[in-house]
């Protein structure tokens, strides 16, 4: 399957005291289209549906989390934010590839 494109902003959820975690949320249509081809897949904890995804010139596989909204969350690590000179409120590129299919 080819690649999902789209640009967000980053955003920070900091509903834990100890630490904040930095996410971009999938587009709704994107969102319905990943939750369309992770059906075929074994279901995985909370929903999740494992990605592999780009910003810049980095790359990682990490998970994609649904939303009340019904939206995926994309956790972006410090290590990908510190490499690409971004952080909360900035706009990024990405390209994300569902895994397994």
């Amino acid at each position: 399957m080819e690649p999902l494109e789209f640009e967000a902003e980053l955003w920070l959820w900091d509903a834990r005291q100890a630490d904040s975690w930095t996410f971009v949320s999938v587009p709704p249509a994107l969102s319905e289209e990943i939750r369309d081809r992770a059906a075929v897949l074994p279901p995985a904890g909370f929903g999740s549906v494992r990605v592999a995804v780009t910003i810049g010139a980095s790359t990682w596989r990490t998970s994609v989390f649904p939303g009340d909204d019904g939206r995926y969350a994309l956790p972006v690590k410090r290590a990908v934010r510190r490499a690409e000179g971004v952080e909360s409120g900035d706009r990024v590129r990405v390209r994300l590839e569902v895994l397994g299919e």
